[in-house]
């Protein structure tokens, strides 16, 4: 606690925003009754089950986006979604881009291949108009303090707010999944038959995970009245209750030592490869996957209690998990809680736009991509193809076409040309070859890829040396990022020894299909770890020598504690889904008919006052007990308690004499 002499003042300076709510509201207000008792009531269930036709679940990704479904009359049947106009050469997957285009009015126009084809059409005197987004999930996490009005800004330098934006982008996949949906059924598919479910990262905090509920609410696939309609999913859970289903023939096992298929250990992680592609290949025609309804082979293997982890590597993030068997049934507990970070591969984009920069100067790469906004999407496609292209082993060159505005532009810009600029710069491992390509070693393009790969697996071993980490199975790698051959050889070498690594064939498609599963039976997982602590503010009986003394407050005689922090729930904690914590309290002045109660949270496990750096206030219940004032008992009771949901947490007061109660969601946009 702090010395005297600072006590008054240094309260108020150090957090204004939360100076003592009972001092400055003029507010007595509650104090808990003792003993606090939790009680796990059975009945605080009260969601009635709705019955909807079809689950429909959105992967929304960092760099690309796709939707499946089920029926839920025939549930072992996940349909992906039918093929978008405009594939890319050497990219090929069920899924579209994550790329939005508005018009100069700020008008939706276009989203996927159809928006980056349609911008990159515009004559460069009008495209410079129209506001084109990528790659804009990311700013969900890395932005510290996001509201409602939080802005993206567009290719051009414009800011939209992003709200909008992913409004936009899940209508319009709200829109192509009903229209596929009446095409398949023959007639016309209302909303209200569909359950949505839209992934999110597990490692993102609670305000970006509400916002992506708020956007949907926006699109029209859910209300607030109705939130049961729309699951937010966490990614890498999804991942895990697709892996489960799989069957041996369904994944390539990197550390097998016996042959899989015929190939023995060597051959496995190119060969294994290779016949995977093939097996999609042919695959790919059909969109409908047959989800066996037995535990597959690799979960056969499972005992109660085994331990395994999910890596979701995708293109923004990558998202480490450790799941727990419980049998017979097979739920998933969450050992511990999700880490991670922005280690997706867009930070090999990152890594090649670094390399440009150092051959052709930062200065003109900046003006490039304002004056050339299409062509830089050109260059970054042209890219990504070859990205997909690097491989361990691979020792011949690759190739990247620049685009002919890039060669003309960075003439007229430095008056010398590319080839110049090559030969100039001492990357010796690019070279300019007379195709107007350039051409990088191995060597350069597996450079790109090292930082990011490096993260991830420091990530992996932090994670390795945690208590709740040992005697780990299997590690199930998914996400986008996880066909790169370069990181399941990363992941191999570093770990093969402690664990089986497991790749799903289908590995882009895997949460999109756990998502769908996940909607079909949301009583999948059972335990998660709560991200955060979670309080309300009251008053206690001030105790000296224990309480510091510039919390004293005296009320009508009777010494108070001001800003006490009551824990209902710590970060880490395990938590069953739809588990209720509850608490009593009494108003701290009896007479009092307006009860507020304030709700905050922190990062921290220990807290013991709410005016506590990282504290923040996330939820407010107001009881009103006026004309309830016939039998008030001498000391009323205020039940306060707290539901936590799939990913959002509800919170309630009843006032025990009269019935009377509130209820709130916890906020973390809007205080």
């Amino acid at each position: 606690a702090m010395s005297e002499t600072e006590g008054g003042t240094a309260d108020a300076v150090s957090t204004p925003a939360y100076s003592s709510p009972a001092k400055s509201l003029g507010d007595p207000g509650i104090t808990p009754l003792s003993p606090s008792h939790i009680a796990k009531d059975s009945d605080a269930n009260d969601a009635v089950e709705q019955s909807f036709l079809v689950v429909v679940a959105i992967d929304f990704g960092t760099t690309s986006s796709g939707y499946a479904y089920s029926f839920t009359k025939e549930p072992e049947c996940i349909h992906v979604m039918r093929r978008w106009e405009g594939g890319d050469p050497g990219v090929s997957n069920q899924k579209t881009p994550t790329t939005i285009l508005l018009t100069p009015e700020r008008k939706f126009h276009s989203f996927g291949y159809a928006a980056r084809d349609f911008y990159h059409d515009l004559d460069p005197n009008e495209s410079k108009h129209w506001l084109y987004f990528e790659k804009f999930k990311m700013k969900l996490h890395t932005t510290g303090n996001l509201t409602m009005e939080t802005d993206l800004t567009a290719a051009n330098g414009k800011k939209v707010k992003a709200l909008e934006i992913f409004a936009y982008a899940l209508q319009f996949f709200k829109e192509q999944a009903l229209k596929e949906l009446s095409d398949q059924t023959g007639s016309e598919f209302e909303n209200s038959e569909v359950r949505w479910v839209i992934t999110v990262p597990a490692i993102w905090k609670q305000p970006a995970k509400q916002f992506m509920r708020q956007a949907a609410y926006k699109a029209g696939m859910a209300t607030p009245e109705n939130p049961e309609q729309l699951i937010i999913a966490l990614e890498p859970e999804a991942a895990s209750i697709y892996c489960r289903k799989l069957r041996l023939h369904q994944m390539i096992d990197l550390s097998s030592k016996a042959p899989v298929n015929g190939y023995n250990a060597s051959d496995t992680v190119g060969a294994g490869f290779t016949q995977a592609k093939e097996h999609v290949r042919r695959n790919r025609q059909s969109r409908t996957f047959l989800v066996e309804n037995v535990i597959g082979e690799i979960w056969s293997e499972l005992e109660e209690g085994d331990r395994y982890i999910v890596v979701d590597s995708g293109g923004g993030t990558v998202d480490l998990t450790v799941h727990q068997i419980r049998l017979p049934e097979g739920h998933l507990k969450e050992l511990y809680k999700a880490t991670g970070g922005p280690h997706g591969s867009v930070g090999v984009d990152y890594e090649f736009e670094k390399l440009l920069c150092k051959i052709f100067g930062e200065d003109f790469i900046e003006q490039f991509k304002i004056k050339r906004p299409a062509a830089w999407v050109d260059l970054m496609i042209a890219f990504e193809s070859r990205k997909r292209a690097a491989a361990p082993d691979r020792t011949n060159p690759l190739n990247i076409t620049l685009p002919f505005s890039f060669i003309d532009y960075y003439k007229k810009f430095r008056g010398h040309s590319v080839e110049h600029a090559l030969r100039k710069s001492n990357v010796d491992f690019v070279k300019w070859s007379s195709q107007g390509m350039l051409r990088m070693s191995p060597d350069a393009m597996n450079a790109l890829f090292k930082p990011t790969i490096d993260q991830i697996i420091q990530h992996l071993s932090d994670l390795f040396e945690k208590p709740e980490v040992t005697n780990v199975k299997f590690l199930f790698l998914v996400g986008g990022f996880a066909e790169a051959p370069l990181l399941q050889q990363a992941v191999q070498n570093a770990f093969g020894s402690k664990c089986r690594i497991i790749i799903p064939q289908d590995v882009g498609l895997t949460i999109l299909k756990g998502a769908v599963l996940f909607g079909l039976d949301p009583a999948v997982i059972k335990v998660r770890r709560s991200p955060l602590t979670y309080g309300v503010g009251v008053l206690n009986r001030f105790v000296e020598g224990k309480h510091p003394p510039e919390k004293l407050l005296v009320k009508d005689g009777t010494r108070w504690c001001t800003d006490v922090f009551d824990k209902f729930i710590s970060a880490d904690q395990s938590v069953a889904l739809g588990e209720t914590v509850s608490r009593s309290y009494t108003p701290a002045k009896p007479s009092q008919l307006v009860i507020v109660i304030n709700i905050y949270s922190s990062e921290q496990d220990n807290v013991s006052f709410i005016t506590e750096p990282g504290v923040k206030k996330c939820g407010t219940l107001r009881l009103d007990l006026t004309g309830t004032d016939t039998l008030v008992p001498t000391r009323r009771e205020i039940k306060t308690l707290m539901q936590f949901g799939d990913t959002e947490i509800k919170a309630m007061a009843i006032d025990v004499a009269t019935s009377k109660s509130v209820k709130a969601g916890i906020d973390f946009l809007n205080y």
